[in-house]
């Protein structure tokens, strides 16, 4: 079970704080846990990854669009606030990876860091715990994708290149918004998009694979922005461009209208329209192949500006191909552990 931590730390006292942003009033409370497992399998023909791993539950940034706010409600906690600020700390991350690998079932896919929380939120400043996974993934040449908001991946801007050289290794920055103004309402606590482009820059000067995700499209509120957003990253030095429609599953969708309709009132009612043209009638569509992305004309629009520009950019269209072709170069951590593991 997850343990309180009476006195925790505070990210913004660290030497990262300038990838952070400034810190907010909301009161933070950590739970430390020792997990029983790291790697999970996920089995969406929607997503594109088998293998992920998320040493957080929950996540400081506080998107008021976070699909991934249902899972906290298995915790006792709830999707709102608590998802936020009631956060939960896998401290045995990297000796969960190491004993995961030394499995003979294991044959080292790639591996996600991300899924259903941002592996550099705030707190990864102080529990450093996935810069010591990727160390794992280093050691046995495990390659892996890290998708991400946090600028605070510059930091492991050359862990991740060595990873790259060894096994293979890309980053997906989500940029939804341009303008840090408006990211900052939507999206509080995430590092600014301005911030998220200069971690670009500096994950291409060391030699790390980097693409962007406009993860996800808010028509109404960030569909307009989708060519600049392109440009800006291209510039910076992106390979690959991606997006997906909004999603509003079980109780993410009163978080979303309440904050939305406070946050950008004589906006609030036109987005939601649009995102019901786009669903159907609906807010959200949970069948699989249309959870990510939408139907009707708006959408076919909205999908042929983003193709014209990415093709004029010269954009890929996802981190996977990279992986494809390589040598699989893995290397389990001992033989011997693995005549005890399936």
């Amino acid at each position: 079970m997850p343990r309180p931590v009476s006195n925790p730390p505070n990210p913004w006292s660290s030497e990262h704080v300038e990838w952070l942003g400034a810190p907010p009033d909301a009161k933070l409370e950590i739970f430390e846990e020792q997990a029983r497992s790291i790697v999970v399998e996920n089995d969406s023909p929607d997503i594109p990854f088998r293998w992920s791993l998320n040493p957080y539950r929950g996540c400081y940034h506080g998107c008021i669009y976070c699909y991934a706010r249902p899972g906290h409600e298995y915790l006792g906690f709830g999707a709102g606030s608590d998802f936020e600020r009631k956060l939960v700390v896998k401290v045995n991350a990297a000796a969960l990876l190491e004993a995961r690998f030394a499995r003979r079932s294991w044959i080292g896919e790639p591996l996600v860091f991300s899924g259903v929380t941002d592996p550099y939120q705030p707190l990864e400043a102080n529990y450093g715990l996935t810069r010591a996974c990727l160390e794992v993934c280093l050691a046995h040449r495990n390659p892996v994708q890290v998708i991400t908001k946090g600028a605070l991946v510059r930091r492991d801007a050359e862990l991740l290149a060595a990873l790259e050289a060894e096994a293979g290794a890309t980053v997906t920055i989500s940029i939804p918004f341009i303008d840090d103004a408006l990211a900052r309402k939507i999206e509080p606590w995430a590092s600014a998009p301005s911030r998220r482009l200069q971690a670009f820059a500096a994950l291409s000067e060391a030699g790390v694979p980097a693409g962007v995700s406009l993860g996800p499209v808010i028509p109404g509120l960030n569909d307009e922005q989708i060519p600049e957003i392109l440009e800006a990253a291209a510039d910076a030095g992106a390979r690959w461009a991606f997006m997906l429609l909004v999603r509003l599953p079980g109780p993410v969708r009163p978080v979303f209208e309440e904050r939305l309709s406070s946050l950008v009132p004589l906006r609030a009612g036109k987005v939601l329209h649009a995102i019901e043209d786009m669903r159907g009638g609906r807010r959200n569509d949970a069948r699989f192949g249309a959870r990510m992305r939408g139907q009707g004309p708006r959408w076919a629009v909205i999908e042929a500006v983003f193709e014209a520009h990415r093709r004029r950019l010269g954009l890929g269209v996802g981190p996977e191909a990279l992986h494809e072709g390589r040598d699989r170069r893995f290397r389990r951590p001992s033989a011997q552990r693995s005549l005890f593991e399936d």
